[in-house]
């Protein structure tokens, strides 16, 4: 959902700019710029972090242990077309997009905080989940001890804000303009 909503905004900035080309209106020009803010912000809060940690995450465990992820009951019911759509393309168009546009990140306190309230925020949720359902969304919580759990979801909030400062590194390593 988050690389949807993210590659909407794309879209939406591209068409954007290209019909107020050459217009000389500020007011377009100010709302440009803002979506173009919440483009970046969107990419280098959410599209690139949490996409490398998916791809990342989901298909180490699956290649330790599937069903620890994605049991292959899920098989009857998610083509692997869709599979893939959700755990493996994510990487290479968010890749792509950070080579061919220019995103300019947040600050690195304001980053890391957007990314840190987002994991808290999913890790809550899929509590949350477990609490009213009784089953966890993802099949792995169900062999961890809660002590476990909560390292766990410390180690992930880790990762996914060095994924944040990998982002950040790249995209300024891309973007050079001292090169």
């Amino acid at each position: 959902v988050i690389q949807a909503v993210f590659f909407g905004i794309c879209v939406l900035t591209d068409l954007s700019s290209l019909l107020t080309k050459g217009n000389d209106s500020q007011e377009q020009e100010r709302q440009l710029k803002k979506l173009i803010s919440l483009r970046d912000w969107v990419m280098a809060v959410l599209a690139f972090p949490v996409g490398v940690f998916v791809v990342t995450m989901f298909w180490s465990i699956y290649i330790y242990d599937r069903e620890l992820v994605y049991p292959k009951l899920l098989d009857n019911f998610i083509p692997a077309w869709l599979n893939h759509g959700m755990h493996t393309t994510v990487l290479p168009f968010v890749l792509i997009e950070m080579r061919t546009t220019h995103h300019q990140y947040p600050s690195r306190s304001c980053g890391l905080a957007a990314v840190c309230t987002f994991a808290v925020g999913y890790i809550l949720w899929v509590c949350w989940i477990h609490h009213v359902t009784g089953v966890w969304v993802y099949p792995l919580l169900e062999h961890l001890s809660p002590g476990v759990k909560i390292i766990f979801f410390a180690a992930v909030t880790i990762i996914i804000n060095i994924f944040y400062l990998v982002g950040e590194v790249l995209n300024n390593y891309i973007w050079d303009t001292q090169k």
